[in-house]
C-alpha cells in the first residue's frame, strides 16, 4: 500500500479551508488536516462554524477534488474552555469524513494530572459517537512535554478511541528513544505529523515555539531518523506539518506545499513501514 499524505493546517496557515483543499488537490496530497477549533493565537482566522453556505462549499470541494479530511484540530485541554464547545466542529468534520481529532494539554500548572485525564476522557467521549479517534500530542512547550507523559494520560483515561500523535519535531525535541515506540500499542497510532528538524534543540520555550511554528525543515535537510521511526509503527497516513515563514514568503503557499510533498516522497516513500520483528503485541501495556 502506498503512503498517504495530508496537508496540515500550519504548513499553509493563512489559507482558508477551501484554499487548502484546492492546493492539496493540485499538488498531489490525499488529505487535508483543518483547524476548525481556533486556538486564539495571533493572526489566526477562526473557522466560521455557523456559515452554512461556506460549509456547503467546502463539502462540495471535498467531493469534487476527492481530497479527504484526515483530522481536525485543536481540541485543547485548558482550564477555561468547556470541551462541549468543540462538538459543533467535530460534527461538521465527521460529516466531511474526518477520522481523527488532535488534542493537546495547555493547562497552567503541572500538578493537575487528574484534570488532564478527565478532560481528555471527556473529549474522547464527545468524539466517539461521531466515529472520531482523539490523538493526544505532546508539544515540547506544552503541559505534556514528552511521550511518557502523553502515554500516562491516554492509558489512565482508558478510552477505546484514544491514541497518541507523534510529531517528528517534538519527537526530536524531547529526545524520544526508538525503543519507546516498541512499547506503544499499535492501535494508538492513527497518523503522524512529519517534518525534518535541525540537530540543535532550542534551549528555551521561545526557541521551540519559533522553530515549531516558523522554521521546520524539508525532508532530508535535518537529522530526524525517519527509518527507525517508520520501522516501529504501523502503516498510517502522514500529515506534513511543515510551517516555514521565509519559504512561504519566497515560494507562496502552493509551491511550498508542493516542495513539502516532493521531499517527503523522495525521503520517505522508500522506507520500510513495517518490520514484523519489532511490531509488538497490541495488548502490551506501556511501561510494564
Amino acid at each position: 500500500m502506498a503512503k498517504q499524505y495530508s496537508l496540515a493546517y500550519l504548513t499553509v496557515s493563512g489559507c482558508s479551508p477551501l484554499e487548502m483543499i484546492h492546493i492539496a488537490a493540485r499538488t498531489g496530497y490525499d488529505f487535508v488536516s483543518l483547524r476548525l477549533i481556533p486556538m486564539g493565537v495571533p493572526g489566526e482566522v477562526p473557522f466560521p462554524i455557523g456559515d452554512k453556505e461556506m460549509i456547503r462549499k467546502i463539502g462540495i470541494a471535498f467531493a469534487e477534488t476527492e481530497v479527504g479530511l484526515l483530522d481536525l484540530e485543536l481540541a485543547r485541554i485548558v482550564e477555561n474552555v468547556d470541551p462541549r464547545t468543540y462538538l459543533p466542529a467535530m460534527e461538521i468534520a465527521a460529516e466531511w469524513g474526518a477520522r481523527h481529532v488532535i488534542s493537546s494539554a495547555w493547562t497552567t500548572t503541572r500538578d493537575n494530572r487528574n484534570f488532564v485525564i478527565d478532560r481528555y476522557a471527556e473529549i474522547c467521549d464527545l468524539a466517539k459517537p461521531l466515529g472520531l479517534s482523539v490523538s493526544l500530542e505532546f508539544p515540547s512547550f506544552s503541559r505534556l512535554t514528552n511521550l511518557q507523559e502523553a502515554v500516562d494520560i491516554v492509558q489512565a483515561a482508558e478510552r477505546s478511541n484514544g491514541g497518541i500523535l507523534l510529531d517528528t519535531l517534538y519527537y526530536h525535541f524531547s529526545q524520544v528513544r526508538v525503543e519507546e515506540l516498541e512499547e506503544l500499542p499499535i492501535e494508538w497510532i492513527h497518523f503522524l505529523h512529519v517534518c525534518d528538524a535541525p540537530t540543535t534543540i532550542p534551549a528555551d520555550r521561545t526557541g521551540m515555539v519559533n522553530a515549531a511554528r516558523d522554521e521546520r525543515l524539508y525532508f532530508g535537510e535535518g537529522c530526524v531518523d525517519f527509518s527507525s521511526i517508520l520501522k516501529r509503527i504501523p502503516l498510517v497516513p502522514m500529515s506534513i506539518e511543515l510551517p516555514h515563514a521565509a519559504r512561504v514568503k519566497e515560494f507562496g503557499h502552493e509551491e511550498h506545499a508542493r516542495r513539502c510533498l516532493q521531499t517527503a516522497r523522495q525521503h520517505l516513500d522508500h522506507l520500510a513501514t513495517r518490520n514484523v520483528s519489532v511490531i509488538h503485541d497490541s495488548n502490551f501495556s506501556y511501561g510494564h
